[in-house]
């Protein structure tokens, strides 16, 4: 009888291994991934629904894109120099006007009974000169008629002094008699003296106080000729030649306060532009700056003309005026919107302009490899910038391809596997 042979059990079967070979080799890839793979996040997304641009090297010219509306070059402005109320309208706005023809008429009657007071004054005044002059022309003549009488006495009695020292000298008058006529004599040349000075007194009195009512009589009557120019300033006329393009005034009766703007008049002789500018770039927005826009098929250069400094809403403004001939057809308050030139020509390395940057801020892109297969990101640093373009001053090299389309559907993955 044969005996049962003891079969010896295998301790690596080929199941086993193979299991834990498997494993092993299961283990080995997740290490080198883990280490040495790329761990980067991807994103699919179809090559046709982006923007590939490609960096250049090339000249570049900074500008800024403004809005500017179209302006008459010479504007008047028509205040109210005296307040009243609305008495009569002449012509409506939009009207064209020749210079000095009347566009309102306002009255005041507060005015018109200063004028009638200022006018009595002035009369008044008028008659008080005469009134003096007619005075002191008779008291003048009283003088000289004193003045001759007391002539005619010296002379009468010099002559008496006269003969009564030849008297004297022959003894045929007393001592007495003599120096009688001698002191009366003496008496009225004094007086002659006497009524002279006050005769030179008086007349420059009256020559002084005939230029003082003078004087105020002028003062009176320029103050009423300034008075009736206010009341002439209730006459609203065009001080030039244009086109009446705004009246504040609608209807009779309205009251004009001193001062308040009534309307304007347009010289239709030329244009200029009037653009609101961002106030971050006043510091670099100076007299004889270029700019240009497109009017019907054609481009027109502006130059800068004058820079308003007033910073008003986060804006100032700036008057441009053509560079050659106007636009035909271009009206007053159209809109235009114009490439404002900020500084010189430069060479530089450009990127196109695209929805990437409301994204990114400019801080990073995402770069297209070599096979155009992959896009990965990459930081990188802008500068200056104009409507087509960003100055590229780190991260980027002439020839590379971006990615400039819109990044908002890519999340924060690092890169994008572009499909066909």
């Amino acid at each position: 009888m044969a005996m049962d042979r003891v079969i010896e059990k295998k301790k690596w079967p080929p199941k086993k291994i193979a299991a834990i070979s498997g494993g092993g080799l299961f283990f080995l890839v997740v290490i080198y991934y883990s280490l040495l793979g790329d761990t980067s996040t991807k994103f699919r997304v179809e090559e046709e629904k982006i923007t590939v641009s490609t960096v250049t090297r090339a000249p570049f010219q900074e500008f800024i894109p403004v809005t500017g509306n179209v302006l008459p070059r010479t504007t008047i402005y028509l205040d109210a120099v005296e307040g009243g109320r609305v008495e009569k309208i002449f012509i409506e706005a939009g009207s064209m006007v020749k210079k000095d023809d009347k566009i309102l008429q306002l009255v005041n009657t507060n005015l018109l009974l200063d004028i009638m007071f200022r006018e009595a004054q002035f009369f008044e005044q008028s008659n008080n000169l005469r009134n003096t002059r007619l005075l002191m022309e008779q008291s003048r003549l009283n003088l000289r008629q004193r003045l001759l009488e007391q002539e005619y006495q010296l002379q009468r009695l010099k002559r008496q002094h006269e003969r009564s020292l030849e008297l004297f000298k022959k003894g045929l008058i007393s001592q007495q008699e003599f120096e009688q006529t001698k002191d009366e004599f003496e008496y009225y040349a004094r007086q002659r003296e006497l009524a002279t000075e006050s005769f030179r007194q008086d007349s420059l009195f009256r020559d002084i106080q005939i230029q003082q009512l003078e004087s105020s009589l002028r003062r009176m009557q320029n103050n009423l000729e300034v008075v009736k120019q206010k009341l002439e300033n209730l006459t609203l006329t065009a001080p030039i030649a244009g086109q009446l393009t705004s009246l504040n005034a609608e209807n009779v009766g309205e009251l004009k306060s001193p001062g308040e703007r009534l309307g304007q008049i347009d010289v239709l002789e030329g244009f200029k532009v009037r653009a609101g500018i961002d106030e971050h770039y006043l510091p670099r927005i100076n007299l004889g700056q270029t700019g240009e826009f497109d009017f019907a098929g054609s481009t027109y250069e502006l130059i800068t003309k004058k820079v308003f400094p007033e910073i008003r809403d986060g804006r100032f403004d700036v008057d441009l005026e053509f560079v050659g001939d106007e636009p035909a057809g271009i009206r007053r308050g159209q809109t235009v919107h114009i490439r404002l030139e900020l500084g010189d020509l430069t060479e530089a390395v450009l990127l196109p302009r695209g929805g990437f940057y409301q994204k990114t801020g400019g801080q990073w892109v995402y770069v297209v490899d070599e096979s155009g297969s992959m896009a990965s990101k990459r930081p990188i640093k802008l500068g200056r910038q104009n409507p087509q373009v960003f100055e590229v001053l780190e991260g980027l090299e002439p020839g590379e391809r971006v990615v400039t389309s819109s990044y908002d559907t890519f999340g924060d993955n690092d890169k994008l596997v572009l499909e066909k």
